[in-house]
Formats: C-alpha cells, structure tokens, sequence
C-alpha cells in the first residue's frame, strides 16, 4: 500500500510540472497555474484535455519527431505558422527553432518581440534570452534578465541560472558568480554547472582549483550508471578536454 501510494504521489508531481511547464512555454494565462497546484489530479486532468490533448497539439508532437531528422523542415513549417497567424506561441516556436538550429540573431529578435503586452515578464522567454545572450557573448544583457527570474524555483536547476553564473564572472562580479555556482556544486551531480564552474575558476586565475574541480568530476565516472554517464556524457568529454587544456599549460611554465 505505502509502494502504491507513493508511485502515485511521484506520477501527480510530474503530471504537474507537466502541466505548468508547458503552461509557461506556451504563454497560457496563470490562472491555469493556479489551477494545477491548488487542484493537482483534477486540475491537470483539465488542463491536459483542454489545452494539450488537442488535436493541433498532438500534430505538433507527431512534427517534433520528424523534426529530430530535418530540423530545416521544422523550422520553415514554423514559419509559416507565424505568417499565418502572428501569435506568441507562434512567435517562441519560432525561435526556440531557430535557436536549437544555430540562428540566434533572429531567435532573439523574436524572443524580445515576443515580450510585450500580457507577456512583458513571460518566464520561459527571459529564461531563453539568458541562453541565447549567451551565444552572443552578451553578458551584461544577461545580468539583469537573471535578477528577473532569479526567485523561481524552476530557475534555480535550470541552464539559464548556469549561464547567469557564469554571465556574472565575465562580467566582473567574481564574487557573486562564485556564490551562484556554489549553489550548484554538487558530487555526481550538476555536470554542466561545475563545468562551467571549473572555467570560471580557470579565467579567474585559479587553475589548480578548477583542476581539481574537472578531476573530482572525471573520478565520478565509474561510480554512475550507464544511463547516467550517457545523459552527462558531453559535459564529462568537455572537463576531459579542459582539464588536458590545463595540463598541458601548466606543463608548459
């Protein structure tokens, strides 16, 4: 009985974040945010036949497959979507497209369109602007974006509050960018954000700290599972690659 209940308690709490994820990508008002917290079966039983399981929508996830195989065809048939009807969904679609696919002028171009009206302080969008700044090397834009978003508990685990961190310390603000990415620091966990970490500490002069930050990860290797190593299998290659970079600087002096 204690096994039932508590699978079911895990599918509730991922129905939700389900349901509000999407509420939040998709600009929905935040009353049906509301709704699915303070009415967690029933309320994202609702939402999910209301705005997902429509037929448009389970089009679209048929798309996204095909997408994965010819993202330039995902891309113009998005598009066309937003020249037929110029809608925020449309509009972020849009340039979550273009940004997966390189084209990152144009994906902030819509990005901050998109921020007007009902949506000035839309969420999921800051959060995409933080990442796509990024690219650009425009971190003090990023700065004031992450304060934006900083108080949301989806923020605090999210790539966008890696890369505000890491925004921070190229920005100057050594300090602070050392509190957030401490936030983050974590064994067998966090790849990505004690990655970022170790180049921080690298950039800041402190090499054999960051050294030891790449080495702490790489040592964790054979301690996780095969999914495990599959999912931080980029992040691990790069500390790889870093940590060799640093290696041979050191071996250099």
């Amino acid at each position: 009985m204690f096994f039932t209940n508590n699978y079911f308690y895990l599918i509730t709490i991922g129905l939700q974040a389900l349901c509000v994820i999407h509420c939040l990508r998709k600009g929905r008002p935040n009353n049906w945010i509301w709704l699915i917290v303070f009415l967690p079966v029933i309320g994202s039983l609702i939402y999910l036949f209301s705005e997902i399981f429509t037929g448009r929508e389970i089009r679209n996830v048929q798309s996204g497959i095909g997408s994965v195989f010819n993202p330039g065809g995902s891309v113009r048939r998005l598009e066309q979507n937003l020249r037929f009807s110029d809608t925020f969904a449309n509009r972020v679609a849009l340039a979550d497209a273009y940004l997966n696919t390189g084209n990152t002028d144009r994906a902030i171009e819509l990005y901050e369109s998109s921020l007007s009206g009902n949506f000035t302080e839309n969420e999921y969008v800051l959060s995409q602007l933080i990442i796509a700044y990024y690219h650009k090397k425009r971190y003090a834009d990023i700065i004031p974006i992450g304060k934006k978003v900083y108080k949301l508990p989806q923020f605090a685990r999210s790539r966008s509050h890696i890369l505000y961190a890491a925004a921070l310390g190229l920005n100057g603000d050594h300090e602070l960018a050392e509190k957030e990415f401490r936030t983050m620091k974590g064994r067998f966990a966090n790849y990505e954000a004690r990655y970022y970490y170790a180049l921080f500490l690298a950039g800041a002069d402190r090499v054999p700290e960051a050294r030891q930050l790449l080495n702490e990860m790489l040592s964790e290797v054979t301690h996780l599972s095969s999914r495990e190593r599959r999912y931080n299998a980029n992040w691990l290659r790069a500390a790889k690659d870093q940590l060799n970079k640093l290696n041979d600087q050191v071996a250099a002096r």
